[in-house]
């Protein structure tokens, strides 16, 4: 199955270019309001909260009431869930950086000099200043770099998160097509058992986190639990002086979708208070 992850700067025509290989491929585009809504459910936040966040536009208030981490594998764990699902094109959210690791995926950045750009948005808003589609540009570049960086701590800018990167003011919007068409038909992009099985240990160990995080906190530092996904086996490890923890630990994730076995590498350690030595 088709799987497209698209970063696209403000007034780069980059939605017509998603909006063409979707048609040509017969994927569904995952719009912000989507992702935004499962985010919501997931995190008991309100929709409107999440939005300011992901678009770098959330009030001090808001930067500090938000766990940052939690946001990040909530994100993360809901742009795994699109991509298993497949015949997608995902934008934005950090989806490019989430899925680069997965062969069959094709991650993309639609770009174009700032001189572009602002014709376009001028064009777009009807604006007669190119000074104002300049400060809007470099608003929207900014905020979204800030929220990349507190997400995920990366550069989203940084070709080599990608497999190509396209500038529309040199190539246009139906040459950017075809040729992003012509490399996810191609072998490279092919889904095989390998790549698939890749994409799910990553859904997998998003959602056995989740489920630690939800039960024991910030997934699982509070007792040292670290997790790792092969093949559709769970490894737990970590170390506690709590006996039940393990358990509890256990039971809850070979109850998570997706986990076919657990390796329990959990260390009790038994202590032993220093003035009972």
């Amino acid at each position: 199955m088709t799987v497209i992850a698209m970063t696209r700067e403000m007034a780069t025509r980059g939605s017509e270019v998603a909006l063409g290989v979707a048609e040509r491929l017969g994927l569904g585009i995952i719009h912000h309001e989507v992702v935004e809504h499962d985010i919501s459910e997931r995190s008991g936040l309100p929709e409107s909260e999440v939005h300011r966040f992901l678009e770098g536009e959330a009030s001090l208030w808001e930067r500090w009431k938000i766990d940052g981490r939690r946001l990040s594998r909530y994100t993360a764990l809901e742009i795994l869930e699109l991509a298993a699902k497949g015949n997608v094109l995902i934008r934005g959210w950090g989806a490019t950086y989430l899925l680069r690791f997965v062969p069959h995926v094709a991650c993309l950045r639609i770009c174009a000099p700032l001189a572009y750009r602002e014709k376009v948005l001028m064009k777009r808003l009807g604006l007669t200043e190119n000074s104002a589609a300049r400060r809007e540009i470099e608003r929207n570049d900014a905020a979204h770099s800030a929220t990349m960086q507190r997400l995920f701590a990366i550069d989203w800018q940084d070709a080599a998160l990608y497999a190509i990167v396209l500038n529309t003011a040199r190539v246009p919007v139906e040459n950017c097509v075809d040729c992003i068409v012509g490399m996810v038909q191609s072998d490279a992009f092919k889904e095989t058992p390998e790549s698939r099985a890749t994409l799910m240990d990553s859904l997998v160990l998003a959602r056995v986190d989740e489920a630690l995080e939800r039960a024991f906190g910030g997934r699982g530092y509070r007792y040292g639990f670290q997790t790792e996904v092969i093949g559709g086996k769970l490894i737990l490890k970590g170390a506690t002086t709590d006996s039940k923890i393990i358990a509890d630990a256990l039971r809850l994730v070979q109850s998570v979708e997706g986990v076919r076995s657990v390796e329990n590498c959990v260390t009790y350690v038994d202590f032993v208070p220093h003035n009972a030595r």
